[in-house]
């Protein structure tokens, strides 16, 4: 049985589900989730001899909200990550991260590559530093319409967004499935500055059959109308990209393995498919080319959870 409780770590508490004994399996969540997207990945990993921990990341769930936009850095989540692995009572992890969460764990084995077994990233590739700022790159390209310029903005995305925050979260969800792009067209996610992002997201009447109204209950309860230390994650993109500078040009040296879905729309971002393609030539110990999972979007874990457990337990297991 999957069991909660509350672990300091680098200064702030953190809720974590843990279950299991074995090599420790850190699974970081992405945006707007908890733990409980991993639910579907416990059982099948304990059975394959692994210890499983899933926190709620820093700015979600019952872990602490930093007020200060600054406590959001990727130095932060990864100090998180670093110290939750010590906490537990480690001293390397495998570290897998979805979404949000994979940026995450990319990091961490970029910058503590001696903590890292090996590292896995669903929908996110691996974070190669370009040449300019995000923010300012997508300001520029889609005219401040791109949606993390829409998250940059503070108090406005927090407020639309916690209005009704379980509307909100089936809207999402909702938005980046497979189930809402059954052509296979994807669409870059815009915003009208004035309208808001959820204004023009379809509300579905039937949830997709991979969601649940208690998966969405569990969701909803986690958020209690406060998505402020989530939405800062995205506000310290451009101050990710100077923080970075040291490791310009470096690599991901751990065993690693890379999962998306083909109706994905984050592979389908400006140069996504192009870094795809080229990983195998990036990362030294790609575990196998990247995996394409077929009519899977964004939530990929989620969406295709027998594919990726399958997944994952090779790649662990090798």
């Amino acid at each position: 049985m999957v069991a909660h409780r509350m672990v300091d770590v680098n200064g702030i508490r953190l809720h974590i589900a843990e279950q299991g004994e074995g090599p420790l399996v850190v699974l970081l969540h992405g945006f707007p989730e908890s733990w409980h997207s991993w639910h579907r990945q416990f059982g099948p990993l304990v059975d394959a001899g692994f210890r499983v921990v899933a926190p709620d990341q820093r700015g979600y769930g019952s872990s602490d909200h930093p007020d200060d936009v600054d406590a959001y850095t990727i130095l932060h989540l990864v100090g998180d990550v670093v110290g939750l692995i010590k906490e537990l009572g480690e001293e390397k992890a495998y570290v897998v991260g979805h979404d949000w969460g994979a940026p995450v764990a990319w990091h961490t084995a970029l910058l503590r590559p001696d903590m890292v077994l090996g590292v896995a990233g669903l929908s996110v590739p691996p974070p190669f530093r370009g040449p300019h700022r995000p923010l300012a790159m997508m300001r520029e390209l889609f005219g401040g319409r791109f949606y993390w310029n829409y998250f940059e903005r503070p108090g406005v995305a927090d407020a639309e967004f916690a209005r009704d925050t379980r509307a909100t979260l089936r809207k999402f969800l909702y938005y980046a499935s497979a189930s809402a792009s059954p052509s296979g067209e994807i669409v870059q996610p815009m915003v009208d500055p004035e309208r808001g992002w959820l204004a023009d997201m379809e509300d579905p009447e039937v949830l997709p059959e991979w969601l649940t109204e208690d998966d969405l209950d569990a969701l909803a309860e986690s958020f209690s109308g406060n998505f402020t230390g989530a939405l800062n994650w995205y506000r310290n993109l451009d101050r990710n990209w100077e923080l970075t500078a040291p490791w310009d040009s470096a690599v991901v040296t751990r065993p690693s393995l890379y999962i998306y879905g083909d109706r994905d729309l984050v592979p389908a971002f400006p140069g996504a498919r192009d870094l795809i393609e080229q990983l195998p030539d990036f990362m030294p110990n790609l575990h196998r080319k990247p995996v394409e999972l077929a009519d899977c979007g964004h939530w990929t874990q989620q969406e295709r959870p027998d594919e990726v457990n399958a997944a994952l337990i090779d790649f662990l297991r090798a």
